[in-house]
């Protein structure tokens, strides 16, 4: 009789090292032994979004993608961020019946197709970051996927420059991967606000998508932010004002999807005050760290917000230069349950760089939230905003793209334990040599750096920050640049870049036997 063996465990080992499955274990082996015999190994296949970049003419937008050297997957890979695909406008009742009509909207989704197909962006090498450039408003959003020895650690970040206008200001977003689920803390539909959420689907299959407000009387009414389509492969911009009659300064916006998966990222553009992207907070926590808020920050405002059925209360605290220690007049915030919590800490910092943690009152009672800060530099008619949200630690590591030889300021916080971290400054877009620091990250302290550019720079260059000993690290880096006066900025977080998989070696061979 015919035997066949099929060892799952050696299956699933595949399937984690694809997908970022991460734990197997054998039936009636101890719930620890899997953990115990992971291996880590490189993921095979990574996605990203990148938002539309701009809807003003004045726009000039950077793309810069990059993949840091070091263990990858398949000897061969790609890694491309290609435009989405416009969505189409309802055609009326002539346009469906004109000959002349249809010809011209077959011919212009043809030519929207072919576009779609080039890729704006293309990593060709481990260590070797590439960019691009597009200015004014039809610069498209992207969609990409990096495979093979190109996917461990690839990201990508687009920076926008607009130097008059509503949408003025330095803008910088780290494209991100598709989920299902966002908190934006410190989003509005003030009237002074102009907040726009990005979804944008990177898949071949529609997704469909809720957004949710909650102000600090708890949720708005809202009535049309339920069942928003996101075609394939295309990017939807929906203006928060137009979901609620009710004008709130400082909100939390929920966005899930009831299928597939989208990347969701908010454009905000204040009067007077300049613009920004809004990322994602880290999802919801008891305790969370929110790096790198500039020394000469003139304003500094926490939005924060508890998902579940529990108020909270949280204790405040600056990690500063030497030392952690509470805002005065605001020690603690409590945030009632499903209501939004604002405080203005003004310029908190004092000339000193600094990190905000949030950690339980009660340590037996963390309950979870989400947050994000208001940042704004200078006074007047010159002021700028940008928000650093609340994110993980750098882990094993992370990467941020853009950085020039002028204007990058790393920030890094060890929330616990005294920690080192090795910083790899990469080779340029257009040429240079790699470097490498080491710094040491007292406990309870921030430490902001300004990278040695590569030597030979020209054009854009990655810092990759690793975490060598003790830690945790969070991390940030400010990209800065002055314009007709106003110091303008943007700040972008370094998560770790999930590079790396666990996976369980088999501790069982589990057979099908078919006698």
């Amino acid at each position: 009789m015919k035997s066949t063996h099929l060892s799952l465990i050696a299956g699933a080992a595949v399937l984690a090292a694809i997908t970022g499955f991460a734990t197997v274990t054998a039936p009636g082996a101890p719930a620890d032994t899997a953990a115990k015999s992971a291996t880590l190994l490189p993921v095979e296949r990574s996605s990203l979004v990148c938002p539309a970049p701009s809807n003003s003419d004045l726009a000039e937008t950077q793309y810069t993608a990059f993949t840091p050297a070091g263990p990858g997957g398949e000897a061969k890979g790609t890694a491309e961020l290609k435009p989405a695909l416009p969505v189409a406008d309802d055609e009326d009742e002539e346009a469906e019946t004109d000959p002349k009509k249809v010809k011209k909207a077959e011919e212009a989704a043809k030519k929207a197709k072919e576009k779609a197909e080039k890729p704006v962006l293309a990593v060709k090498e481990p260590g070797q970051p590439v960019a691009a450039d597009a200015n004014g408003s039809g610069a498209p959003a992207l969609v990409g996927t990096a495979t093979g020895r190109l996917a461990p650690g690839w990201a990508a970040q687009q920076t926008t420059e607009v130097t008059a206008g509503g949408g003025r200001g330095l803008l910088g977003v780290t494209c991100t991967a598709p989920d299902t689920d966002f908190w934006f803390p410190g989003a509005s539909t003030a009237k002074s606000r102009q907040d726009y959420i990005h979804l944008t689907n990177p898949d071949d299959t529609g997704a469909v998508a809720d957004i949710e407000l909650y102000g600090p009387e708890g949720a708005l009414k809202a009535e049309v932010g339920d069942g928003i389509t996101v075609p394939a492969r295309s990017s939807v911009a929906v203006l928060l004002s137009t979901l609620t009659t009710e004008a709130v300064d400082q909100l939390t916006a929920h966005v899930t999807t009831r299928s597939g998966r989208i990347g969701a990222v908010v454009m905000s553009a204040e009067d007077n005050v300049g613009s920004d992207w809004i990322t994602a907070s880290e999802d919801p926590s008891g305790t969370l760290v929110l790096p790198g808020i500039p020394a000469d920050a003139t304003s500094v405002q926490l939005v924060a917000f508890a998902p579940g059925e529990d108020d909270a209360d949280v204790k405040v605290q600056l990690m500063g230069k030497n030392a952690t220690f509470s805002p005065a007049g605001n020690a603690t915030l409590h945030i009632k349950s499903s209501m939004t919590a604002t405080v203005d800490l003004k310029d908190v910092t004092r000339e000193e760089p600094g990190s905000l943690r949030l950690s339980p009152v009660q340590k037996d009672r963390a309950t979870p939230i989400v947050a994000a800060l208001r940042v704004v530099r200078g006074k007047g008619d010159q002021q700028e905003v940008a928000y650093i949200p609340a994110t993980g630690p750098v882990g094993a590591r992370a990467s941020v793209p853009d950085n020039r030889a002028k204007g990058s300021t790393l920030s890094l916080t060890a929330p616990g334990a005294t920690a080192k971290v090795k910083v790899t400054a990469s080779a340029g877009s257009g040429g240079g040599e790699p470097s490498v620091e080491t710094y040491t990250v007292k406990a309870g302290t921030t430490l902001a750096v300004t990278p040695t550019a590569p030597e030979g720079l020209k054009g854009a260059y990655a810092l990759t920050v690793e975490t060598t000993s003790g830690g945790p690290v969070h991390a940030s880096r400010t990209l800065a640049r002055t314009e007709g006066g106003v110091q303008m900025f943007t700040v972008q977080t370094l998560p770790d870049d999930g590079g790396t998989v666990e996976v369980p070696s088999a501790v069982q061979d589990l057979s099908v036997l078919d006698d």
